[in-house]
């Protein structure tokens, strides 16, 4: 059996995650593909942060848009010889809870996407490396919604990283091992 290979980088808004997780699939020395989970809107300030990661990934790498199967992202993605990036699992929770048409998945529906994701990322033969924010840091927020955004992605997180084989907190642009190949 091949030992799973998961890096989990955690960090939060502009700590530099998203680049530390680009800078580790280029070393890997494998074929790339980026699996995005952000989605165009009518928000021109939010199109202008994808297209800044756009022009950051190198064009050779291969691009995934996900909508909310993820795990079926990562499932096709997949393979021995291959490197795959997902950013960011926040969007993707996003996706799920308060999705653009207003309508969003009923409570047992994204926790089976979550478990899906979750077997997809068990058995994944390649290399993954999985972008996500950490943003309980702070206050309990107002508001019941937005508790249970911060509540899911912290139980959502909780579950990657029992999952991964390293790691990462990133810190003003610095990475703190967190769990590291060799144990915690």
């Amino acid at each position: 059996m091949i030992p799973r290979d998961l890096t989990f980088v955690l960090g939060g808004a502009r700590s530099g995650k998203s680049v530390h997780a680009e800078q580790l699939a280029g070393r890997s020395a494998l074929p790339v593909t980026y699996i995005a989970t952000a989605r165009v809107t009518d928000d021109a300030e939010f199109n202008a942060r994808i297209a800044h990661h756009r022009e950051r990934r190198p064009a050779h790498w291969q691009l995934l848009e996900a909508g909310v199967d993820l795990a079926g992202a990562v499932s096709k993605a997949d393979a021995p010889d291959r490197c795959t990036l997902i950013d960011c699992l926040t969007l993707w929770l996003a996706n799920l809870l308060c999705p653009a048409d207003g309508d969003g998945l009923p409570l047992d529906q994204y926790r089976a996407r979550i478990e899906a994701l979750e077997a997809a990322l068990a058995n994944a033969r390649g290399k993954m490396i999985v972008v996500s924010n950490e943003i309980g840091l702070g206050v309990v927020p107002l508001g019941a919604a937005t508790r249970l955004y911060v509540d899911e992605l912290g139980r959502l997180n909780q579950r990657i990283a029992a999952l991964s084989t390293q790691a990462t907190m990133m810190v003003a642009g610095l990475p703190l091992a967190l769990k590291t190949a060799g144990g915690a």
